[in-house]
């Protein structure tokens, strides 16, 4: 029985390619391009946090210094590697780093969430050093695990040398990959909290007064739903400054670098992205497809400018079943394929399909497409995991 299953599952493994394709991009309508924000940065971008769609970007790939920036990664693999009630210890290179810091004493202890809050409020460069070699066994090994993350998350054009962001030769990286970054980071429910804390308490060993930390970020001040992420200055890299904010459930994250006007140019990006780019549902869960016995497996929803969802065209991939095999071993998981979206013919995400009446895995939603892989969950391979744990546990 199992050799039987194995059979069928290597036959699922061959697509069969465009079955069907919506007809909503057959004429190309002309689209009304909405005017983009004044910005007075050298580089910069705006994502929508959940699809990962860059709405707006000035120099978008141009490879930067990007100072404090780079605490977004440090934060984000110390979350994913580290215990976050583990005792981080200041070492002698830790104590007295240069630049922005907590002011920790040499030899001192803390929790690794606590000093994470320093990390991101206050941007303590001593915080970051004693992370690093608290969670990477040392400040290289730790450097190593951000590199290998920017290379998970496609950031190809960015390089970290430190896990503080004092300038270096050959750390950089651009306000897109930055902004994809960001975007990937705000998804973790450990850094979402961190960011958008106003004070924060932490206990201090040498003294009889707690710590008590300001978030330098004053978008949480000025702009109405901001909730993130990190300021940045070297004398080098100029100011630099990611932000986020939420309405209605929808969250954008706003990227510049060397912008002497940056709060105000964030609130103009932020404004033009909520204002210009509504989110637009696609398609829903459980939607019968027509001259099929097949229903989707998740929602799709994207951001779009007005007149580009003229743009948007699904293309339904299905998987071939082996011709000898039974109905019943066929029937024994429902997925049949996926949708891929397109917009404009660049794809944009994809649904799962199954039969209609099968199992569906609760609580998948639509994956997002290569180009921004690592910044929502793929619902198609966890769909297609299921199905396979399903098959070989029977």
């Amino acid at each position: 029985m199992l050799i039987r299953h194995r059979i069928v599952l290597i036959s699922l493994l061959m697509p069969i390619i465009l079955l069907f394709e919506s007809a909503a991009a057959v004429a190309a309508p002309e689209i009304a391009h909405p005017p983009e924000p004044a910005n007075h940065a050298e580089a910069a971008a705006l994502i929508d946090v959940a699809s990962g769609r860059i709405l707006y970007e000035k120099q978008g790939d141009q490879q930067m210094r990007i100072a404090s920036l780079t605490k977004i990664m440090t934060a984000i693999v110390a979350i994913e590697h580290g215990s976050l009630k583990g005792e981080v210890t200041v070492s002698r290179k830790a104590f007295a780093k240069e630049g922005s810091s907590l002011f920790l004493k040499l030899g001192e202890q803390m929790k690794l969430e606590d000093m994470l809050y320093g990390l991101m409020l206050r941007s303590g460069n001593d915080a970051a050093t004693a992370i690093a070699e608290h969670v990477g066994g040392s400040e290289e090994g730790f450097v190593f695990l951000m590199n290998a993350k920017a290379e998970e998350l496609g950031l190809n054009h960015t390089h970290f040398a430190n896990p503080h962001g004092l300038d270096e030769e050959d750390h950089y990286s651009t306000a897109n990959d930055l902004a994809k970054l960001t975007a990937y980071a705000l998804q973790n429910p450990v850094f979402r909290e961190i960011v958008k804390t106003e004070a924060k308490k932490a206990p201090n060993p040498n003294e009889q007064w707690d710590y008590s930390w300001q978030n330098k970020n004053k978008m949480l001040r000025l702009y109405e739903g901001a909730d993130g992420v990190k300021t940045g200055y070297t004398k080098k890299a100029f100011r630099c400054l990611v932000s986020s904010a939420t309405r209605d459930g929808r969250q954008l994250a706003a990227v510049t670098l060397n912008d002497g006007d940056d709060w105000n140019d964030h609130s103009r990006m932020l404004d033009y992205g909520f204002r210009y780019y509504p989110v637009v549902e696609i398609t829903q869960k459980n939607t019968l497809l027509n001259g099929y016995n097949f229903v989707t497996g998740a929602s799709f929803s994207y951001p779009l400018a007005k007149g580009e969802e003229r743009l948007v065209s699904k293309k339904l991939v299905l998987m071939s079943t082996e011709a000898g095999s039974s109905r019943s071993d066929r029937a024994s998981f429902g997925l049949r394929g996926r949708i891929d979206m397109l917009l404009d013919g660049n794809l944009i995400g994809t649904v799962p399909v199954y039969e209609k009446g099968s199992y569906i895995p609760p609580g998948k939603q639509a994956s997002s497409p290569p180009a921004s892989a690592g910044i929502q969950e793929s619902s198609w391979r966890n769909a297609w995991s299921e199905v396979m744990h399903r098959l070989f546990s029977a």
